[in-house]
Parts: C-alpha cells; structure tokens; sequence
C-alpha cells in the first residue's frame, strides 16, 4: 500500500474532512513519534503495540568470499514489538 492509498483508507476511516487534514494527522503523528524515539523513550499503544529505540551492540563480522572483516559501531536503531490484539487480528483470530 502507498502512502496516498493509506492517506485515502484513513482519511475514509477516521472521517476526515479533507486530504489535507489527514495528511497534517498523519505527519504530526510519525513526527510525534519519531520524536519520541529520539529522545530514547517509547510509544505504547495497548493492544496495538509499541514504538521503542533499542541499544544495538557493536558487530563484527567477514565479507563472504574474500578476507576482509568489518566493524559496525553499537548504535541505536527503532523498534515496533506488536500488541496482543494486532498480532491476532493479523493471524485471523
């Protein structure tokens, strides 16, 4: 699905009055939350899941085929763990 498509689904969804309006929803929400995450807090919504910025260790490793070795610096990266809801509304349930 595209972002227009999801913007068209939510705007019929959520009853917005304009394109526009969703779209202003929309981006004030990932911004929200992209906000959120940077701070290095999380974003639960109970039943649907949480938004969360995890510690990634350092990683080390060998390139296939040659006997070059690289290091990938710890870093932090997001995360979305899925809620009980979301997961059995996905599965069917």
């Amino acid at each position: 699905m595209t972002k227009a498509q999801f913007v068209e689904l939510m705007k019929e969804k959520g009853e917005f009055s304009s394109k526009a309006a969703t779209e202003n929803a929309l981006k004030a929400f990932l911004d929200t939350v992209t906000e959120v995450l940077v701070k290095g807090d999380s974003v639960t919504f109970v039943g649907f899941g949480t938004f969360l910025a995890v510690d990634v260790p350092e990683k080390s490793g060998k390139i296939p085929g040659s006997d070059k070795t690289y290091t990938k610096p710890a870093h932090k990266a997001p995360k979305f763990k899925a809620g009980k809801n979301l997961k059995e509304a996905v599965e069917g349930k």
